[in-house]
């Protein structure tokens, strides 16, 4: 039988659903008094902050926690992907072109945007939670005080990246002091980032430089994946020295990291993965899938994909790109009068799975991604930085079977074959090509074009109108 198709506003209206009674339950324990702070899985469900942090099994489920609200039924289990690819000129919805992200129509009080302002938000509290708890104790070694700290910052720097590309400047939540947060102006999107590389600087001194804690498994953040953020960070920043220094660390880490084959590139714990989710059970999707795997394959070669690629992507890719072959499949639908292929993204080759049979893991961080950095910092830097942008730009398109670049030697012609291989290298895969398009101005020149009711003010989701209404100092984004 067929499998029933993702219905994306039910999934954003459950997802806001439990997000909001999670904050409700953290600020109900708060106004009386009660030291919980957050839901913890098993070993333990609800813990006093004094019990949680008394050993490092009950600390560490609290870390656990945060993963978990990522994999499963949160802004990192698909919706970034599907949200900000529409949002771009990634992804179509089937059946409903005219999609709000797609459109670029996002309206704050019709709940679009809130799982990308909720979740993350839920996620901070909890870092903070840890942070604080675990420097309360009175028990745990200073070992795993660091460890704890360091993997907590970490995961708080990870949501504010997606927040501030978002939204742009916003509250800068570093305590759980209720009082002291329900009332924050926003923060210059600047000394959010600031605040990042704080993070990340402790994270990448206190985390371990090996999977261990994840026993083996690339499921949790490492030093290395510290840095990989970080390098992605000083890229976003401008600060290209930074990127360079910080993507070579990675780059240069050939023990634990190594270009994949296209097909083993987003399989579980692959040679290219610095950072992936664990795959757990998905009662939506009643399946042990990737969600963008469940939500891209469709059910058979005759059937249509809930999300498929737009014609803009399709063109991009430059003849015998072995990307085009591998990471991209088609469905020959035919809705009873007219037989269509659509095409869609495959990078990841599983819809349904069971516990015992996983294969793949959602991808956070990855090396290619690193090369890339350290080319377009290296060809901001410009002069002499030049040709090894070009060899960098080389080892990705070598992999897809690509000639190496042969255009001019100037930095904006470079920069803009870098541009374009983000395009074809990371499509739907986390929002890199929305806030690709944002963070270099090429976002008017590249949509207006093909949306119509495209405007500049599009490039950042408006605030949910909750949010804007108990915060009076919380102003909305321009253009809602």
């Amino acid at each position: 039988m067929q499998l029933i198709k993702y219905n994306y506003e039910q999934h954003i209206a459950i997802l806001r659903f439990w997000v909001h009674i999670a904050l409700f339950t953290i600020l109900l324990n708060l106004s009386v008094g009660c030291t919980k702070l957050v839901k913890i899985p098993e070993p333990l469900n609800t813990i006093t902050t004094t019990e949680t942090f008394s050993n490092a099994a009950t600390a560490n489920s609290a870390i656990v926690a945060i993963y978990e609200n990522m994999s499963f039924g949160d802004f990192a289990s698909g919706f970034t992907t599907i949200s900000a690819g529409m949002s771009a000129d990634e992804l179509i919805q089937f059946g409903n072109p005219a999609n709000r992200f797609f459109a670029n129509t996002l309206v704050a009080n019709g709940g679009d945007s809130d799982p990308f302002w909720s979740a993350p938000y839920f996620n901070i509290y909890q870092a903070s939670a840890i942070i604080e708890g675990v420097q309360a104790s009175k028990t745990l070694s200073e070992g795993t005080k660091t460890a704890l700290t360091g993997e907590a910052e970490f995961l708080r720097a990870f949501c504010y990246f997606y927040l501030v590309n978002f939204y742009g400047n916003l509250p800068l939540v570093l305590t759980t002091s209720y009082a002291e947060n329900s009332l924050l102006p926003r923060t210059p999107k600047a000394q959010v980032y600031q605040q990042m590389i704080s993070d990340l600087k402790y994270a990448q001194t206190s985390l371990a430089a090996d999977y261990s804690i994840s026993n083996g498994e690339r499921t949790r953040a490492n030093a290395w994946a510290a840095t990989a953020l970080l390098a992605r960070v000083y890229l976003y920043t401008g600060a290209w020295d930074s990127a360079v220094v910080q993507a070579t660390a990675v780059i240069n880490n050939a023990s634990l990291f190594g270009l994949d084959s296209l097909n083993n590139v987003f399989l579980k714990n692959s040679s290219e993965a610095i950072l992936q989710l664990f795959q757990t059970y998905n009662s939506g999707s009643n399946s042990y899938s990737t969600a963008e795997g469940y939500n891209f394959i469709p059910y058979d070669s005759t059937s249509s994909p809930n999300y498929y690629l737009t014609p803009q992507l399709l063109a991009a890719f430059e003849q015998g790109d072995a990307r085009r072959v591998n990471w991209v499949d088609s469905s020959d639908y035919n809705d009873g009068t007219t037989s269509t292929y659509y095409y869609y993204p495959f990078k990841y080759k599983v819809a349904t799975t069971t516990a015992n049979s996983i294969t793949e893991y959602p991808m956070v961080l990855r090396l290619a991604e690193q090369y890339l950095i350290r080319a377009e910092a290296e060809a901001e830097l410009g002069g002499g930085q030049i040709p090894l942008a070009i060899a960098d730009l080389n080892i990705i398109r070598a992999r897809a079977d690509l000639p190496g670049y042969a255009g001019g030697q100037d930095p904006v012609s470079v920069l803009n074959a870098i541009y374009h291989e983000r395009q074809v290298e990371l499509f739907a895969e986390f929002g890199h090509r929305w806030f690709d398009l944002i963070r270099t101005n090429r976002a008017d020149s590249v949509l207006a074009p093909i949306k119509p009711q495209w405007k500049p003010t599009a490039i950042l989701y408006p605030i949910p109108f909750s949010e804007t209404q108990t915060d009076p100092n919380l102003t909305q984004n321009p253009g809602y």
